[in-house]
Formats: C-alpha cells, structure tokens, sequence
C-alpha cells in the first residue's frame, strides 16, 4: 500500500478502505509518512468530503493511536458533555457538579484553554489549592464516591489528532466538517464516556459562525458517535454573545458558585439545564427530559447541587470555604467601569472581540507559553436586549493593570446602542440526535 495511491483515491472523491484510512494514521503517527503527504491527502479531504462510514474509521483509527481511558470500574452510565467552545462559557462548572448531585457519574477530562479565557482546568486552579494531578486510581474512585472529578488530560490520548490538529492549523485545512467531527469525537472517545452530549456553539463567538455550518458539524459528530457505539447528542446554542455575565477564571468560578445557588444569569442557568436534562436521560436516572429537568431544578433550589460543587472542590485538595466566601478567590487590583455613551437598547455584544478584550487583560493564552492571571476578566452588567441609560454601566473590567485604554476602546466598537427596541437572541436552535 502507498500513500500516493490513498491521496490520488481520495483526490478523485472515492471512498478509503478502513486499511487505508489505517495505514495512513498509522505511518503519519509512527512518522513513517510525511507531513507534504498528508497535507495533500487532508486537502483532497477538504475538497472531496468523506462519508459517514470514512469519518467513523478515521476517528477510531485515531482513538486507537494513543492511550483510551478505560472507565468500566465506574458503576453506572459515564456521560460526558462537550462544547465547542465559546465566549463566558462555563457550564462544565455548573453541569458536572448539577448532573452528580441526581446520580450520573460525570468522569471529565478536560484541558487548558488557548485564547479568551482559560479552559476547565485553569479557571478549576483559580480555586486555591485545587489540583487535576491525580492518577486514574485516583480518578476513578473520586467518581464512585462523589459521581464527580474532573482530570487533566493524559500525554498520549490520540496522538494522530493532535499531528493533524498541527498540520491542519498551517495548511487551511482547518474548517473542513470531517477533519473537525473526528478530531472532537476521537478525545471524546478515547475518554471513556458511555455516552456523549455536545454543545455546538454558532454565533460570532463560535468555531461555526453560521448556524447551518453547526447543524451540519452537530450531524456529523452525532452519526460518528452512534457508529462507534456511544449514545451521543447534540445541541445547538448561541454565541452571538458571551454566555452569562462573567468572562475569566476566578470570575466564571463565582457565576458558576451563584449559578448553583439558583442566582446565576438566566441564559447560563437555561443552557445548564438543557444540557444537564439529556445528561440525565442518557445516563438512565430518568426516563424523559422533563423529569430529567425537574430532578435538576429541584437539586438547584434545594442546594444539592452546591453542596456537591463544594465536596467535588475540597476532593481534589481546594479550598471549598470559596463556596460560601468568593473574597478567597483571587481578586484583581483594578476594577474599571465601561459606561454607556448614549441611551437606548443594547443591540450587538460581539463575543469574540469582548473575548479578546479579556484576553488583553490576561484571562487568556494568546500563545502556549503565555501565563493567565486568574483575576483578570470582564463582568458584563448588560445583554442583547436590555436598556441602558447613557453614563449607566455596561461592563465592570478587573485588571491588575492600571493601563486598560486599549481594552475599552476594543469594548466601545464590541457593544453597538440601538435608538429602538432589540429583542433578545434565541439561545437554543434545536437538538440533534441522529
């Protein structure tokens, strides 16, 4: 078998054979095949598309590259959630504590964040002396005990995505649906989990801008999902705007607190709950969506769900006192508010330009080898749809810079006043289950 004959197969839109699909992850994993070959086979991907029995191999050729963690010594249905990625989003904080607290076994292994903020595991370390530093033992008996624990992810867990994730990022070949669907789906699966939920984010903070591009994403990872035998699901929700009011790591660790105290910001709280009810569903501990709902509603009003956030914090070695003492959890020096220039309805808040806003103040990674500072952020006080009062505050900065003037003026041209009426954005398109 050769290379050059899989990229001319694929050039000319025919279908690979599982051991060709195979042999090239293999050869490009084992670093028999070079990167000019595989650019070109990724290319010819891009162009020609694979089929949906092309993307399930492609991911279990990829899952089987590197370790696969094995859960079976945890009792019950593991169901894990996933996002594509946005702007605020901090449902992994208030879901994996919400969904433990009915009984679901949330065994999660996320990563660092690279861009607006920082991923689980940063803003989980804005709690002190939390720590992901444990062993699979560890892990797993963390799990069977509390329903919860949340892990860094392993050195080599697929290590075929992350050469293609590489190379994909330099040959633009970045945006192609099966190329992203089995690089999701094969960490996904390599994790674990019984069962899968994804949150598919579309809007101008989002990976798809355009909803279409994310019901065709949310499709494909569903059907690679069902193939290689997990029940998995889709949801697909807005990202026109940040999620919720906080954006950073500390910031998003006290919304996450007050969500879980039932005061969390409306859109946060509704998403959490529609997420944590097909969380529920798939791990068997309720037979419709509506139960699955009413089982969440009550453990967030009753305070199961915080008090499982605080055992889930001080089990992995974190202070818990910053349940019910936010003031423990670091504190910017500078807190600077961005008023309104005019009164009206708040039209637009473009969620990527306030992520970079945030990013500018340090909540996130603009490269790999950068440090976030965990107290850095912004706190919307507005949302698309709201009044404002010129001179009224949109959003309150916490920095422990003093220079802030070239976060404001990207803020300024972020947050558009409207003269009339604005209505507030859908947040949930649909769900997509096959």
């Amino acid at each position: 078998m050769r290379m050059y004959d899989i990229i001319e197969k694929k050039r000319d839109g025919k279908e690979l054979t599982e051991e060709e699909i195979y042999f090239f992850i293999n050869g490009y994993t084992n670093g028999d095949i070079p990167d000019y070959q595989v650019s070109a086979l990724m290319m010819a991907i891009y162009f020609q598309d694979m089929t949906e029995i092309e993307r399930a191999t492609l991911t279990k050729a990829m899952v089987e590259s590197g370790d696969q963690i094995d859960l079976t010594a945890i009792s019950g249905i593991k169901v894990d959630k996933h996002s594509t990625g946005g702007v605020g989003d901090t449902t992994t904080l208030v879901l994996a504590p919400l969904v433990a607290s009915v009984g679901a076994p949330v065994a999660k292994m996320s990563g660092r964040g690279l861009g607006h903020t920082g991923g689980t595991i940063d803003k989980l370390e804005s709690v002190p002396g939390f720590h992901t530093e444990i062993t699979n033992e560890e892990f797993i008996d963390l799990v069977n005990k509390n329903k919860v624990s949340v892990i860094g992810q392993t050195g080599n867990l697929t290590p075929a995505d992350k050469k293609l994730y590489s190379l994909r990022d330099v040959t633009a070949t970045v945006n192609s649906i099966p190329l992203i669907a089995s690089s999701i789906m094969s960490k996904k699966i390599a994790s674990g989990a019984d069962a899968i939920v994804l949150d598919v984010k579309t809007g101008a903070g989002a990976f798809m801008k355009e909803i279409d591009d994310a019901k065709e994403l949310a499709h494909a990872m569903v059907s690679i999902g069902k193939q290689v035998g997990r029940n998995t699901m889709a949801v697909i929700s807005d990202m026109s705007q940040p999620l919720g009011f906080a954006i950073g790591n500390a910031l998003e660790i006290k919304e996450a607190i007050d969500t879980l105290q039932g005061k969390g910001p409306e859109d946060l709280t509704e998403l959490c709950l529609v997420l944590g009810s097909q969380m529920v569903v798939l791990a068997e501990k309720a037979s419709s969506i509506e139960e699955a709902r009413k089982m969440l509603e009550e453990n967030l009003s009753n305070g199961k769900a915080l008090a499982h956030f605080k055992t889930f914090l001080a089990s992995q070695g974190g202070d818990a006192s910053v349940i019910d003492n936010p003031d423990h959890l670091p504190k910017a020096k500078y807190q600077v508010e961005v008023k309104a220039k005019k009164s009206g309805a708040i039209k637009t808040i473009i969620a990527d330009q306030i992520g970079t806003a945030a990013m500018m103040l340090g909540a996130g990674r603009a490269t790999k080898e950068s440090v976030i500072d965990l107290a850095a952020g912004l706190v919307l006080h507005k949302k698309v749809g709201d009044s404002v009062s010129e001179g009224e505050s949109l959003l309150t900065l916490h920095s422990n810079t003093e220079e802030v003037s070239s976060v404001i003026e990207i803020i300024e041209k972020s947050i558009l006043i409207s003269d009339g009426e604005v209505e507030s954005p859908v947040l949930i398109y649909g769900t997509i289950t096959e």
